[in-house]
């Protein structure tokens, strides 16, 4: 039977070859991070260039697509005149005013009914005829120049639904006004009085 002792391993060589299999496990899995934080980083890449891909074709097609703004403007106020027209503005109220005044004061002390009754309705009936003719005949050309303005431009240039509608809007009733005008003015809507002989 051997006797023969192994020696007892060092203390100091324990301890380093203990040192050496940790040091190995922490590189190891330093590597298992650092392979990982590459392939999340390249996958947040691959998101962040697709998130970037979309808003470039974005702005590409608001950059095509020009903004109607302008348009949608002067179909809103295109309307806009049409309604006052039709309703009457404090702008006709005053040129009125002013008309049944002026003719007031041409009047002359012996002026017959008749003269009286022109002076005082019919000139100014016709002034309100005239100005809310005016607005009528502004809405109708803006409306028109909105429908129109994309064959002139750009023929593939379409308007929003909505903003075609307003305009065709502001036409009818810009036309319904200038009928309106037409009609009062010279007094086809309705007969002037007359006074009795």
């Amino acid at each position: 039977m051997d006797t023969t002792k192994t020696p007892a391993p060092n203390a100091a060589e324990a301890d380093t070859q203990v040192d050496l299999d940790k040091s190995e496990t922490t590189q190891d899995a330093a590597a298992e991070a650092d392979a990982d934080l590459a392939a999340a980083t390249d996958a947040d890449d691959a998101v962040l260039s697709d998130a970037d891909l979309d808003d470039e074709i974005e702005d590409r097609a608001d950059a095509e697509q020009p903004s109607h703004v302008g348009s949608a403007a002067f179909a809103i106020v295109s309307a806009g005149l049409s309604v006052v027209a039709l309703s009457g503005s404090w702008v006709a109220g005053i040129v009125s005013e002013r008309a049944s005044i002026a003719a007031r004061l041409e009047l002359s002390q012996a002026a017959d009914a008749n003269a009286q009754i022109a002076a005082q309705f019919v000139d100014p009936w016709h002034t309100t005829a005239m100005v809310n003719g005016v607005f009528s005949a502004l809405a109708l050309i803006i409306a028109t120049f909105v429908l129109a303005l994309p064959a002139f431009s750009n023929p593939e240039r379409t308007l929003p639904t909505w903003v075609r509608s307003v305009s065709w809007a502001g036409i009818g009733l810009g036309a319904l006004g200038v009928l309106l005008f037409v009609l009062m003015y010279f007094d086809l809507l309705l007969a002037i009085p007359k006074a009795a002989a």
